[in-house]
């Protein structure tokens, strides 16, 4: 029974290639579909009363999103927007509802998902209310480093279209200060910076920033990151 829901499942997703930019789905839209990101990157963001963007989350390839409309919960709570181009598989909402119905593992599975969803946020809002912001940005490379990094000959490469903006949205700081890290971080050897991708030179020393270790001056050898 669950590997023909499993063969059910494979066969009612639809495939959907999303160009850059584009909007999956806006925070307050109808709840209807549920995604799995196939490739690319995806971005989940929520707009503040005063109109920032909040940076949630970047999905990579096997992220799941959309959870809201398997839950019935009426409404998305973020938008989810497509950072490069995107192909992702696409299920309604009533489907995959019926497969949940028929099948405890999968069921268990997207609850581990939202599970996972708040212990990272609770995370996130610890970090936010007790870490100063070098650590938070340091923390948010590494993050994407160990999603989407590739070895290349002086580093790691960090092949996202990532602006200080976004890096500003992800570590709920302002783009001045966001802008002002990555700079110095520039200039110190830590990293290198290519029409918005970076090249991270030395991950050590962004570990030790993101675990609040002393680094001026001093690279440590690198960790195997990937």
């Amino acid at each position: 029974m669950a590997d023909q829901v499993c063969v059910n499942i494979v066969a009612a997703a639809r495939i959907r290639t999303i160009a850059p930019a584009s909007v999956i789905f806006a925070e307050g839209d109808p709840a209807s579909s549920f995604f799995v990101v196939l490739s690319g990157s995806v971005k989940l963001a929520q707009l503040t009363e005063d109109g920032d963007a909040v940076v949630f989350r970047l999905l990579a390839p096997g992220d799941a999103f959309g959870t809201a409309s398997v839950l019935d919960t009426g409404q998305y709570p973020v938008s989810a927007v497509a950072v490069t181009a995107v192909s992702v598989c696409e299920w309604a909402a009533a489907a995959m509802r019926g497969y949940l119905e028929q099948d405890a593992r999968l069921s268990l599975n997207v609850l581990r998902s939202v599970s996972e969803r708040l212990q990272a946020l609770r995370l996130q809002y610890r970090q936010l209310a007790t870490e100063n912001v070098e650590r938070r940005v340091a923390r948010a490379i590494l993050k994407l480093v160990h999603q989407s990094g590739t070895r290349v000959e002086d580093g790691v490469l960090l092949d996202l279209p990532l602006s200080r903006e976004d890096l500003a949205q992800l570590t709920g700081t302002t783009v001045f200060t966001a802008s002002r890290i990555v700079s110095r971080w520039e200039a110190s050897g830590v990293l290198r910076v290519e029409r918005r991708r970076l090249v991270i030179r030395h991950p050590d020393t962004l570990h030790a920033i993101a675990d609040d270790v002393p680094w001026r001056d001093h690279h440590a050898p690198d960790k195997k990151l990937l």
